[in-house]
Order: C-alpha cells, then sequence, then structure tokens
C-alpha cells in the first residue's frame, strides 16, 4: 500500500542526491537519456553536484539500448544503498522480469529509497508488487493491458505520476516532465527552468498522455490542442466533427478556422492523418492481422482501409512488414 506520509526525494532538500540507474536490455535510448541527461545539465547548470548517478544492469552483463549502445554496470543485486533508483526499460519485459530482480528491487525499497520508473519500468516494479495501492502510469501505448494485468494498481493516464516513495512516467518525454518536477521540487524552480532552457524545452501544458505529439500546436492554440486529443482517444470508433466541436463547446465552424490557421488543415484531414499513422505504427510494431488494424483505426471496410493506407503510405501493410522481415 502506499506510504504517503513517508518523505520521498521530490521534497525540498539541498542534500545531493545519490542515484541508481537499473538499465534493461531493449530500453529506448531517448528514455535512457532522458533520465540521465537532466541530472548531468543540473549539475552544470547549478555549478556543483546536486545528482550523482551509477549504472547498474540486471544481471551484470551489459543492456544494449534499442540503439544498439550498451551500458555497462554491476548486477542490481550488488546495489547496498541509494536515495533514488531509476528503471529504465522497454521491450522484452515479461522475459526480464526474473525473481531475482523483483527481489532486488523490494530490497532497494524497503532501505527507503524512492523508485521512479521510465516507459517499460513500470511494468517490473509492479510485478515485483511495488504499486499495489499506488496511482501509476506507463507508455499510453500499453496502459490498456497494465490497468488489465494489475487491478490493485490505480491506472491514469498522466504524463508521470507521484505517489508516495514511488514515480513513473509514460515514456521519454513525459520523463523529462518528471525530471525538471525533481529539479524544481527538491532543489528550485529557477534551476529546472534553467535546465529546461539548455535542452529548448517548453513544459507540456497538459498532464494526459496522447498518441499525437502536439506541444507546438498545443501551445499555439488549446482549442486545437483539446480537439487532437479527443481525436487521439476515439481513434477506433472516429467521431464526427460537430461532434468533437460540441464537446469541446464551440462551433464547427469555428474549429475549423482554428485547424486552418494554427494547422493549416482541415479537423478531418487532421482526424484521418491520425488514425492513419496509428495503422502504420500498428502494421510496423505489432502482428496485428490486417482486418484488426483497420477496425483499430476506425476502417469498418477491409478495402476501404486498405486503399487509404496505401495512398498515403505508398505501400499496403502486406508489403510493409514483408520489407522489414
Amino acid at each position: 500500500m502506499p506510504q504517503s506520509a513517508e518523505i520521498s526525494v521530490f521534497h525540498p532538500n539541498p542534500a545531493p542526491l545519490n542515484t541508481a540507474i537499473l538499465v534493461l536490455d531493449e530500453c529506448n535510448t531517448l528514455s535512457f537519456a532522458a533520465t540521465v541527461d537532466p541530472m548531468r545539465a543540473a549539475n552544470r547548470r547549478a555549478g556543483k553536484t546536486l545528482f550523482k548517478w551509477q549504472f547498474f544492469t540486471a544481471d551484470g552483463t551489459p543492456a544494449t539500448l534499442t540503439s544498439g549502445l550498451e551500458i555497462h554496470g554491476p548486477a542490481l543485486s550488488e546495489l547496498d544503498s541509494c536515495d533514488l533508483l531509476f528503471v529504465v526499460a522497454g521491450f522484452r519485459l515479461e522475459e526480464q522480469s526474473t525473481p531475482r530482480l523483483g527481489a532486488s528491487l523490494r530490497r532497494i525499497y524497503a532501505s527507503g529509497a524512492s523508485l521512479a520508473a521510465i516507459d517499460g519500468g513500470p511494468w517490473l516494479v509492479a510485478r515485483a508488487g511495488l504499486l499495489d495501492g499506488h496511482e501509476a502510469t506507463t507508455h499510453w501505448e500499453d496502459l490498456e493491458n497494465f490497468s488489465q494485468q494489475f487491478p490493485q494498481v490505480k491506472t491514469l493516464q498522466d504524463r508521470f505520476c507521484l505517489s508516495g516513495r514511488i514515480a513513473t512516467s509514460g515514456g521519454a518525454s513525459p520523463c523529462i516532465d518528471m525530471m525538471m518536477h525533481l529539479i524544481a521540487s527538491r532543489f528550485s524552480p529557477d534551476l529546472a527552468r534553467r535546465v529546461g532552457s539548455a535542452f529548448l524545452y517548453d513544459p507540456m501544458p497538459s498532464q494526459a498522455q496522447s498518441p499525437t505529439s502536439t506541444p507546438r500546436q498545443m501551445r499555439q492554440h488549446p482549442q486545437v490542442g483539446r480537439a487532437l486529443d479527443v481525436m487521439a482517444r476515439a481513434l477506433d470508433t472516429p467521431l464526427s466533427i460537430p461532434a468533437i466541436a460540441s464537446i469541446l463547446g464551440t462551433s464547427t465552424r469555428t474549429l475549423e478556422q482554428r485547424f486552418a490557421a494554427h494547422l493549416n488543415s482541415s479537423p478531418q484531414a487532421t482526424y484521418l492523418h491520425l488514425r492513419l499513422e496509428e495503422a502504420l505504427r500498428l502494421a510496423t510494431d505489432t502482428r496485428l492481422p490486417v482486418h484488426d488494424i483497420a477496425l483499430a483505426t476506425g476502417f469498418n471496410s477491409p478495402t476501404s482501409f486498405a486503399r487509404t493506407f496505401k495512398k498515403a503510405h505508398g505501400t499496403s501493410v502486406r508489403e510493409l512488414r514483408k520489407k522489414r522481415s
């Protein structure tokens, strides 16, 4: 159960933070960088050591990131103590969630350390039983499966969550959000702003994850951003543009004008683009049958889906998969 009265590392404390970074095989390189580089930048901008870190792997063998980069470090079982343990993971989570790893995570948490699970990391922490009773999030692609597998966890769509001594984030960009929050809450908001400026980073105006990546458009006009969020959450059962306008409390004409001004596109064309981008992701990253991909992206007619997909991407799903196999 969450221990909300416990003080996590996200509370004000000027003392340097001793962190350990557990890197799993096939974690995304960007998620790894989003964890490490804000700490490096904070040290540089502050002119002193605020973060210390050491890399660990599951069993002491090098962890290979999705880019092929190898991260070397001792086995997590050799870690005696730390203030904060980052768990950075991506793919092959079931295979890597071993009893030994779970035991190490429970031991480190029991010692009083805070945990921050990134991208696929929340799955490993949940399988260790440490998220029971907590609020948590994970990457948006896996939120539904995560909530089904771990009903004892209150799964949220937030970009990152803080619950007691455990933080979870939904991927690389949300991880940067979380790191900026850590720097601001532990050290100072001014330092967080200066670190953000080093990356030309602009905080997201919304805490919710979305399959679309639209921070610039959202900053240009919040109503456009909200419309994109509505579209992104209804890719399988597309809403009419008047229905979306009604949800936003505006007229269809006004919504069309906003899209034309800020995206140089119509709501209808933008919605179709989002659905076809999701279809491309499913075709590339999953083994779903073409019929299921069509249904998942709001096409009731396989023929219509095939024609529209090929027009947008210049190839069919089957041809795409054949080239990548």
